[in-house]
């Protein structure tokens, strides 16, 4: 693995707009923590002593899910990761989050609120790496499995 994500960039986000997802929006977050938070960009959200990458994200969560509620999200499912059963044996996710918003303009009043980007650091220093994939549910197609439709 040779290149890490930790932020969205103006490409994504402008790939992102350009679904035109109408309905609710599901992020799937992979995340791999560092062993030792790096505050290094954000002196002022940093701890007395120096914490692990885990301890951080409980920080960064703590500070927002109020801003997550408020804006009608939900974290959907938290898990524990590991590696690969089916892909790169190289890879491996600490975390794994379902993260559910009621439509993209929610996510975007979330994803800009002021008070919410004051805690972000937290989030940043705690990540080595990270993927974010935005998930549409199946509405109006017909997939079945086993004669179950799927939505």
């Amino acid at each position: 693995m040779s290149e890490n994500y930790i932020d969205a960039t103006d490409q994504s986000a402008v790939q992102l707009f350009s679904r035109n997802i109408t309905g609710e929006v599901v992020m799937l977050n992979l995340l791999r923590f560092r062993e030792v938070a790096d505050y290094t960009a954000f002196p002022d959200l940093a701890p007395r002593r120096p914490i692990t990458g885990r301890e951080a994200f409980q920080r960064y969560i703590d500070h927002t899910l109020p801003f997550l509620h408020d804006s009608g999200g939900d974290i959907e499912f938290l898990g524990e990761g590991g590696r690969f059963f089916v892909g790169p044996q190289d890879e491996r996710w600490d975390v794994m989050m379902l993260i559910r918003q009621g439509s993209i303009n929610s996510f975007i009043a979330f994803a800009t609120n002021e008070s919410y980007l004051a805690g972000v650091g937290h989030r940043t220093a705690s990540l080595e790496d990270s993927r974010l994939l935005p998930l549409e549910r199946y509405e109006d197609q017909n997939i079945t499995i086993q004669g179950k439709r799927m939505t």
